[in-house]
């Protein structure tokens, strides 16, 4: 086993506890829980901090740690105003957990950034940005599918082991909306960061590739979402799903593209 397993192989291992005490007690946003949390959160933060300094590489693997790190910091934030936030570790962590086995797979790419000059300041920033607009989405359609299984269950009127762990279905639609709108304006942002490094680059502001279009279009559904919540009250299922098409759209932008350029080109 080499050292650039090791490390992330505690990473992974670092997410357990937390993991298990979400499923165990999932309403519990007390001391304990809260020093699990620090510590799955300084695993995956530790893997990014290890490798950052030897140049970035935009991989998939690092994108994948990069991307638990933050839903991590992200979701630490959440609760620290909406402790029935707690409740969504139940989804939350299995989900990572399955992302972290996947970075665990598919170890480093060797290719760095290659930007240069005034544009690397511009990348940095959109590198940050776009981090935190898909943790939010990633948290807003974690809380939508929870609201989609707390209505099917109540539809049912059969609740499960799961349904028993998720926020009720007011606060998760609560939880969606209030998440969605950050992002939103995330988003805006990161999408003027990006037309602002490749200006800077290529003399371009708008690129007209996969990447762009799919972030384009995930933010104007977020925008229609937050536009029929308040036209005319959508909820529910019908708003949780479109909170999924958008986290979709955001992660075919994201993800899907070094999966492609990664995995199935080898580039």
């Amino acid at each position: 086993m080499t050292a650039s397993t090791i490390l992330p192989l505690a990473a992974l291992a670092a997410m357990l506890p937390a993991s298990i005490l979400a499923w165990r007690r999932p309403a519990a946003a007390d001391l304990l829980f809260w020093l699990l949390l620090g510590v799955a959160f300084a695993g995956s933060a530790l893997v990014i901090g290890v490798r950052i300094p030897g140049g970035w590489s935009p991989g998939l693997g690092e994108a994948l740690w990069a991307t638990i790190a933050t839903v991590l910091l992200i979701f630490a934030l959440l609760l620290w105003r909406a402790p029935v936030a707690a409740r969504l570790g139940a989804l939350l962590f299995p989900y990572l957990l399955i992302m972290a086995v996947a970075a665990l797979l598919i170890g480093r790419s060797g290719a760095e950034t290659s930007a240069a000059g005034a544009a690397v300041a511009w990348l940095d920033l959109h590198i940050v940005v776009s981090l935190a607009t898909y943790a939010l989405v990633t948290l807003a359609a974690v809380a939508g599918l929870a609201v989609l299984l707390q209505e099917r269950a109540l539809k049912r009127r059969a609740p499960t082991a799961l349904s028993r762990r998720l926020p009720s279905v007011a606060d998760g639609e609560r939880l969606e909306l209030q998440l969605m709108a950050i992002a939103a304006f995330v988003l805006g942002i990161g999408l003027l960061t990006g037309m602002a490094t490749a200006w800077l680059e290529i003399g371009r502001a708008f690129l007209f590739d996969h990447k762009t279009i799919f972030a384009v279009s995930a933010f104007f559904v977020i925008l229609l979402l937050l536009w029929l919540r308040r036209s005319n009250g959508l909820r529910g299922r019908r708003a949780a799903r479109i909170a999924l098409l958008a986290y979709l759209l955001l992660t075919v932008a994201y993800l899907g593209v070094k999966v492609v350029t990664q995995l199935m080109l080898g580039r």
